[in-house]
C-alpha cells in the first residue's frame, strides 16, 4: 500500500473518492515541511504563507517540538482527564508563564470551535443569561454553537435553525454599541483581528469601549484568540496590543506546533466554571499534544517569538508597500504582525492559485482579501527572493 501512495494519481483518487468533499482541493500533494518551507511529492520547494490556516507559526516540524512527541510517544499516548500526568503538568506549568496575572484557569479541548463552545457554554452558567452578541464578519468555527456565533451567513443558513437568542452587530461601529450590548446578554464574543473575515483588526476605540460597556452591563467579554493569538501579532496575545483585556479568551491553532489543541483561559476569580460531568473531552489533555504544547511555549519564551515577529513584519510591510501597491488589482494593506491581508479589487481566490504557480501558499479571507499567515521563522531573503516577486507576477506590479 506504501508504494501504491508515491503515484501521485493513485493518492489524488483515494482523496476525491472517499474523502467527502468539504474542502476545495489546490491539487498540490504536500509530503514534507521545514521550518518556513513544505516540499511536493515531485520534489518542489514552497515558501509556505498559509501555514495550515496558521497552525504552523512556529515552523514545519520543529526540532523542539518533535523530540517532545516522539519522547512521549514513547511513554505514554494517552491519560483520561481524571488522572493526573507530567506532560499535562508541564504545559501548565510553561503555559501560565504567558498568561497575564489576571488569568489562571483553563480548559483543555482538541480545536478552537471546541475551545469556543467552551466559552459559551462558561459564559452562559456564569450569567444565568442566555444571550449572545457577535459581529458581522466574525468566524469562530463550525459546530453548532461557535457557527451560531459566526457572521457569515453563508456558513450559517444551509444549517439553521441554530443556537437561538444570537444577535449580530456591526464590527468597528463604536457609536452603536451603546444599543447593542445590553443588560441581557451573557456575553460578546469577538475577534481582536477578524480573520476569516478579511484580516480585519478593531480599533482600539472599539474594543475600549466593548469593555467598559460590558463591565457596565454585567456582560462577559470572550476575546478569540485562536488565529491572532500566541504571538502571531508581535504581541503574545492581540489583546496587549490593544490595551484591553477579555474574561474569558480562546487559543489553538499554533500552541502545540502542529497537533490539534484548543485552550479556553478564564480569569482567576470566575473560578471552577462547570461540576464533574458537566463538560469533558476525551482526546483533551492527552501526553502527546501536551509535551508538543509544553515545548512550543518553551520555544516561545526563550527564542522571544514577540519580538521577532515585529522585527520581520516591520520589514514585510515596508516592502509590501512598495510592492504590491503599484498593482491595478490592489486596494488596501491590512493587519498586524505576520497576520497580513491585501485587499483586492475582486476575488483573491485566483490569485491563491497563481500563487502556487510562483512557489508560494497563501489563503483568501472574506471574499476579496489576500491572506497571508507565514511562520515566525520568515526570513528577509524569503521575502525578497519568493514572496514579493511571486506578488509582483501575480498581481501584475507596473511601477
Amino acid at each position: 500500500m506504501e508504494e501504491s501512495l508515491l503515484n501521485v494519481a493513485e493518492l489524488m483518487e483515494l482523496e476525491n473518492s472517499f474523502l467527502s468533499r468539504y474542502y476545495r482541493k489546490k491539487g498540490l500533494v504536500l509530503v514534507r515541511g521545514w521550518g518556513q518551507y513544505v516540499w511536493d511529492v515531485e520534489g518542489r520547494m514552497f515558501l509556505d504563507c498559509n501555514t495550515g490556516y496558521g497552525v504552523a507559526f512556529l515552523g514545519h516540524c520543529n526540532e523542539r517540538i518533535v523530540r517532545a512527541i516522539v519522547e512521549q510517544v514513547q511513554r505514554l499516548m494517552t491519560c483520561a482527564m481524571t488522572f493526573y500526568n507530567d506532560a499535562r503538568a508541564r504545559f501548565l506549568r510553561n503555559f501560565s508563564r504567558l498568561l497575564p496575572s489576571r488569568f489562571g484557569k483553563v480548559v483543555i479541548q482538541n480545536s478552537g470551535a471546541e475551545a469556543v463552545e467552551v466559552a459559551l457554554k462558561a459564559a452562559r452558567k456564569i450569567t444565568k443569561k442566555k444571550a449572545f452578541l457577535a459581529f458581522v464578519g466574525s468566524f469562530h468555527g463550525r459546530t453548532f454553537g461557535a457557527l451560531s456565533v459566526t457572521g457569515n451567513e453563508k456558513y450559517r443558513r444551509p444549517f439553521e435553525p441554530l443556537v437561538p437568542e444570537v444577535r449580530f452587530a456591526r464590527f468597528n461601529v463604536v457609536h452603536e454599541l451603546d444599543k447593542v450590548v445590553t443588560e441581557d446578554l451573557a456575553a460578546v464574543i469577538v475577534e481582536p483581528i477578524q480573520g476569516e473575515g478579511g484580516v480585519n483588526p478593531a480599533t482600539r476605540d472599539f474594543l475600549k469601549e466593548l469593555r467598559r460597556l460590558t463591565e457596565e452591563r454585567g456582560v462577559l467579554l470572550i476575546f478569540d484568540e485562536i488565529q491572532c493569538g500566541f504571538g502571531r501579532t508581535g504581541y503574545t496575545w492581540a489583546f496587549e496590543y490593544y490595551g484591553v483585556e477579555p474574561d474569558i479568551f480562546t487559543v489553538g491553532k499554533p500552541l502545540a506546533g502542529g497537533l490539534p489543541i484548543g485552550v479556553t483561559v478564564f480569569r482567576k476569580d470566575l473560578g471552577d466554571v462547570f461540576e464533574p460531568g458537566e463538560h469533558g473531552s476525551t482526546f483533551g489533555g492527552n501526553p502527546v499534544v501536551m509535551a508538543a504544547a509544553a515545548a512550543a511555549c518553551e520555544l516561545f519564551i526563550e527564542d522571544n517569538v514577540p519580538e521577532k515577529v515585529r522585527q520581520i513584519s516591520e520589514y514585510i510591510f515596508k516592502r509590501l508597500e512598495e510592492t504590491v501597491t503599484y498593482s491595478r488589482y490592489f486596494l488596501r494593506l491590512k493587519g498586524l504582525g505576520l497576520m497580513i491581508g491585501i485587499e483586492l479589487r475582486q476575488d483573491a481566490e485566483p490569485f491563491v492559485d497563481k500563487m502556487i504557480e510562483h512557489r508560494v501558499l497563501a489563503l483568501s479571507a472574506g471574499k476579496t482579501t489576500l491572506r497571508l499567515l507565514p511562520p515566525y521563522l520568515i526570513t528577509r531573503q524569503d521575502v525578497d527572493n519568493y514572496l514579493i516577486p511571486a506578488l509582483e507576477k501575480v498581481l501584475e506590479v507596473k511601477r
